[in-house]
């Protein structure tokens, strides 16, 4: 096998692999990256035996063949050689010499008869969507999976395609993140699955602003090819919760707030939060909002915010890491925040399909 192969496609091609391949892994193989050489380009892959992935870059094969070498030692060494183009030769015994401008490496391989392959999706069922659209609507949902292992299912998101609609959500159980887009998909093909937190940050580094992403859903694997990659991920066995049951039905109040400057509000003021309670405050009076934190240790933070507001006086407290997050994620420029009362959940919305439950914090007065 031997190919040359420019530095920064080389470069790109293992960034994307990489991040799956684990730091602690009994089998020596995994810490490889498969390398294919054929016509005029090298595929690499890699994977941790749940989340494999693999994409391609353009090469000069002079001689086809396939080898597994060391993927973050191999990185490393790449991204310092000196000269733009990488010439790579690899003999019968995997043993690869790596030759950039005056700089000579030799790395020991692995066959790549030891790798293990990844899933096929013959039989699978297949959904096309948007990449931009599936990738908003990752970055509107993700960062609210649970990252308590003891309740597994919730360690990814929930993809559910019925009623010609793919829903994403995501809840740690403390709060609740969805967002709905249209996609077409006949009747027959309706399925719920749960992508696992790996795979969805993966995802989330390929996805790209153009072109499609083709979902491939088996019994217990989901596939995602797009841009000259495919991700495969294993799926979270196990029902995930009725989020609708957590969703309240009506709510009494709905305050249209400018985004940004809710979340700079929050953000200025929870830098007095306690850090035990970890809470901030929102006061509702005619026509603004105090948001207020305090700290007996250190002291308090108090800032109004101009709202049209005709309700009652009550005030409602919420941790604010959670209230930001949503509003860091979403890009509208308005939303509403619908509230029942101070004890009840507190809903995020905007005018698309996105919704966001946050349950409410006790504070003592």
């Amino acid at each position: 096998m031997k190919f040359t192969i420019s530095k920064e496609d080389f470069l790109e091609g293992l960034q994307q692999v990489q991040h799956v391949v684990s730091n602690r892994t009994t089998l020596p193989i995994l810490s490889n990256v498969l390398l294919e050489a054929e016509g005029d380009s090298l595929r690499l892959t890699t994977t941790d035996l749940d989340v494999g992935v693999t994409g391609s870059v353009k090469a000069k094969v002079v001689k086809p063949g396939a080898t597994t070498l060391p993927a973050r030692r191999l990185a490393g060494i790449v991204r310092e050689l000196p000269a733009d183009e990488i010439s790579i030769e690899v003999t019968s015994k995997d043993v690869a010499s790596i030759k950039s401008g005056p700089s000579f490496f030799k790395i020991l391989g692995l066959a790549k008869d030891e790798f293990p392959p990844l899933a096929t999706f013959e039989d699978a069922n297949e959904y096309k969507i948007e990449q931009k659209v599936f990738k908003e609507a990752l970055k509107m949902t993700s960062y609210a999976i649970s990252n308590d292992e003891t309740r597994y299912v919730l360690n990814g998101i929930l993809c559910s395609f019925k009623d010609g609609l793919l829903t994403l959500v995501a809840t740690d159980g403390r709060r609740l993140a969805m967002v709905q887009n249209d996609v077409e998909f006949p009747k027959s093909l309706e399925t719920e699955v749960i992508v696992p937190t790996k795979a969805v940050n993966e995802l989330q580094r390929l996805l790209a602003d153009d072109g499609e992403v083709k979902i491939s859903i088996s019994d217990s694997q989901i596939a995602f090819e797009l841009n000259d990659n495919l991700l495969v991920s294993k799926l979270i066995e196990g029902k995930y919760p009725n989020y609708n049951q957590v969703i309240p039905e009506e709510t009494k109040e709905r305050i249209s707030l400018e985004r940004e400057s809710f979340l700079s509000t929050v953000n200025r003021v929870s830098l007095l939060a306690n850090e035990k309670s970890n809470s901030v405050k929102c006061v509702f009076g005619k026509d603004q909002i105090d948001v207020t934190a305090n700290s007996q240790d250190v002291g308090e933070a108090n800032e109004s915010i101009a709202v049209s507001y005709k309700g009652p006086e009550f005030s409602i407290a919420f941790n604010p890491e959670f209230l930001m997050a949503p509003l860091r994620n979403i890009d509208a420029d308005e939303i509403f925040l619908e509230l029942i009362d101070e004890m009840s959940p507190g809903v995020i919305k905007t005018t698309g399909s996105f919704l966001y439950v946050l349950m409410p914090m006790r504070v003592s007065q």
